[in-house]
């Protein structure tokens, strides 16, 4: 890997992260395209420079996590997808992580299910609900939710939101929730990740480690802002039919393997 290519990957990472489209299919798709070779270092750069877009969302919500309530049931809907993917954490990156059969048919299924949950779920998108009223049995629910995301190209953006929509929050509220949910979720997975491997990294493999994790902070908070603007007026139709067009790109393509 070199300079260019880190700072690519960081730019999608960044923007991606919080869009319904999974940006861990997104950096793989991306690193098969720019020739990166997927080794035990690039696959831990692409779990680590999502600490850019955490360092976003903290820069953005500070005030949120200063509230006791809101903190007491983001820790609660984070308790499945901490408890699943350390169990799962060596299976997955051994076998799943960098699987482009694995990351075509997560998005593909996720692209039907986002079309399909908005022609039959109708939900109101002006208002929003108190983080603070939301109750335990509800934040394991969408913990459960996003715990899916841990198959690469399921997006645990999308599933979080659609989780939550089930069970009945506003589509405002859950959009910010899975903002604040992403922290704890990815300091985890991002700070288990670099214990396990970051004393095998060479001082230029760190730099580029560093690059992407700026480029994808910087490029966060333009994918925030554009998400939280986006759905104030659309659904995430749009977004599951670019799921499936892209599977069908990567197929015509020959990205099979």
């Amino acid at each position: 890997m070199n300079i260019l290519q880190s700072l690519v990957l960081g730019v999608v990472e960044g923007f991606t992260e919080f869009l319904p489209i999974s940006s861990t299919a997104h950096l793989i798709i991306t690193s098969r395209f720019l020739g990166v070779i997927q080794s035990d270092y690039t696959k831990t750069f692409e779990i680590a420079i999502q600490s850019g877009a955490i360092l976003a969302v903290l820069v953005l919500y500070f005030r949120r996590f200063l509230d006791v309530e809101v903190l007491k049931r983001i820790i609660v809907a984070f308790i499945p997808t901490g408890v699943l993917g350390l169990l799962f954490y060596s299976f997955i990156k051994d076998n799943l992580f960098g699987s482009m059969s694995v990351v075509l048919w997560a998005l593909g299924l996720g692209g039907f299910i986002l079309i399909l949950f908005e022609y039959l779920f109708k939900n109101d998108r002006e208002g929003g609900d108190d983080l603070k009223t939301l109750n335990f049995k509800t934040l394991l629910g969408i913990g459960l939710f996003q715990s899916l995301a841990i198959v690469p190209g399921v997006s645990r953006s999308a599933a979080t939101i659609v989780g939550g929509m089930l069970l009945g929050l506003k589509r405002a509220t859950i959009v910010e929730f899975s903002f604040l949910l992403a922290v704890p979720t990815m300091v985890v997975a991002t700070g288990f990740d670099l214990f396990k491997n970051f004393h095998e990294f060479s001082s230029s493999q760190a730099l580029l480690l560093f690059l992407g994790f700026i480029t994808s902070f910087i490029t966060a908070l333009l994918g925030i802002r554009f998400l939280l603007a986006y759905v104030r007026r659309h659904t995430f139709t749009s977004f599951g039919i670019y799921r499936i067009l892209l599977v069908i790109l990567l197929i015509f393509l020959g990205f099979t393997r």
